[in-house]
């Protein structure tokens, strides 16, 4: 499986540290709450607002550089939309690499 990386917030930020900083920090403060969000609305089985929540989650994805995963989140998020929860399993383990990665910064 692909792994995250800052390729995409280095090239936004044009060598800018105090940007790249803030950047991250945002998506440090934000993905543990929407993550957590994603999980209670999944567990009510609620899955037109866990496609919600695949959704906001899918841009930060992308920003850690997760090209592949991030058709995983729009696969998933689509079929969330239909009831459906296919692809469930490879989105909580791209999260989860999410998770370990941002706890390295």
């Amino acid at each position: 499986m692909e792994q995250p990386n800052l390729s995409y917030i280095n090239s936004m930020s044009g060598g800018d540290k105090a940007f790249e900083k803030k950047l991250i920090d945002i998506i440090k403060g934000e993905f543990p709450e929407e993550k957590k969000v994603y999980f209670q609305n999944f567990e009510a089985k609620n899955y037109q607002l866990t496609a919600e929540n695949v959704h906001k989650l899918k841009h930060k994805i992308s920003i850690l550089g997760l090209e592949k995963s991030y058709d995983v989140a729009v696969n998933y998020e689509n079929n969330l939309i239909d009831g459906n929860t296919d692809g469930r399993i490879e989105f909580e383990s791209i999260l989860q690499i999410m998770t370990d990665f941002l706890e390295t910064l």
